[in-house]
């Protein structure tokens, strides 16, 4: 059986690494094409273009190896029934419980390298080429209306609840157009911060923003109160937001990690805020390594097509069509769970599901009649 393995994990693996090699140069160069497009401004060269298409690998590999693991399965399954080499394995005594067990297990292996370069590698390189070119932009912009986060401070008549606005980071990292609006238990509006910098730092243990060129603006309470304002070059405001909480907010979702958008959720919903996009996001992180078993179970019925059932590349180019289609109702599911308010896990291990269900039935389909 060891050898049986060899030969089986040897072709798989070869046909997996060709396959996702040749995604990734295609992808690389796509990306390269549409980083061209800044080269010149701002001191931004070929080499920058280059760098920040290259920090997109890791993620274009956690998207793709699922479809690269079920076109190199299909080759490697299609090649060895159309050279009757899977007919000599099964009439040695490899049944189809110990072949979907032997591919199982090799599904398993690469689930778990998805996971890892999921979790840790592409979330540092998307990052990184944030990073680098927000360097040469300007900064980074966090849309029209920019991110917003909220908090309660205080309890009883003393609670305060606190609405802020980051416009986007500079150059440098830091938070640029920072508006923060203090409201009391009725919702009147006691003071507003506006900042033009600031930077989430730790102080003690104490979170803590250490905010630049601030303007505070303070309504007293009362009819004769009078409206103060004035200008602060450095400001420490006190908080409760953690830096994790703060990164993760004015961060691009692709950056984060499965634990990042756990926790980020979880601060969400304590402050009342709508959270199901970073739920849906956490549980396509959690299911999508699992693709990968269901890859290589929807792989297997290609070996026991008969060798006249069709060549080699048309069985490709169904692997290639239902690599497709498991991207596309991925998607489509994702923003109707969106849409829809479905429960964030079941949306996202709906497609996953579908597809086990389509492989083990047309396995047993295959072996019982075919």
């Amino acid at each position: 059986m060891r050898t049986v393995r060899r030969l089986l994990y040897r072709d798989v693996v070869w046909s997996v690494v060709f396959v996702a090699i040749a995604f990734l140069s295609l992808f690389y160069f796509i990306d390269f094409l549409e980083e061209l497009e800044g080269v010149g401004r701002r001191g931004f060269t070929l080499w920058h273009a280059a760098l920040a298409a290259l920090y997109e690998l890791p993620g274009r590999f956690y998207e793709l190896f699922p479809i690269a693991v079920l076109i190199g399965t299909i080759y490697a399954m299609a090649r060895l029934a159309q050279s009757s080499e899977f007919t000599i394995l099964r009439t040695g005594g490899l049944g189809p419980g110990k072949a979907l067990s032997l591919l199982l297990t090799l599904g398993v292996a690469m689930g778990v390298l998805t996971f890892v370069v999921g979790e840790y590698v592409a979330p540092l390189g998307e990052q990184q080429a944030v990073n680098l070119k927000a360097r040469f932009r300007g900064g980074q912009a966090l849309g029209k209306t920019g991110a917003w986060l909220k908090e309660r401070q205080g309890s009883g008549d003393a609670e305060r609840s606190l609405s802020i606005n980051v416009q986007g980071t500079d150059t440098d990292g830091r938070m640029r157009d920072i508006r923060i609006f203090e409201h009391d238990t009725a919702g009147v509006l006691l003071r507003r911060i506006q900042a033009a910098h600031g930077r989430a730092e730790s102080a003690g243990g104490v979170p803590v923003w250490r905010l630049e060129d601030a303007q505070i603006t303070e309504w007293p309470a009362g009819e004769n109160g009078v409206v103060r304002s004035r200008r602060e070059a450095h400001v420490d405001w006190p908080t409760t937001l953690a830096e994790t909480v703060v990164a993760a907010a004015i961060s691009p979702i692709k950056s984060m990690s499965t634990v990042d958008l756990w926790r980020y959720s979880r601060h969400l919903e304590l402050q009342e805020q709508a959270a199901q996009r970073y739920e849906l996001q956490f549980w396509r992180r959690a299911f999508y390594p699992l693709a990968c078993i269901v890859m290589v179970a929807l792989a297997l019925p290609f070996a026991y097509l008969h060798a006249r059932a069709g060549g080699i590349s048309l069985k490709v180019f169904g692997g290639i069509m239902l690599g497709i289609s498991f991207v596309l109702l991925n998607n489509v599911v994702g923003h109707l769970g969106l849409l829809r308010d479905w429960t964030p896990w079941i949306a996202s291990a709906l497609p996953s599901g579908v597809y086990l269900l389509m492989s083990l039935a047309a396995f047993g389909w295959l072996v019982r009649y075919r």
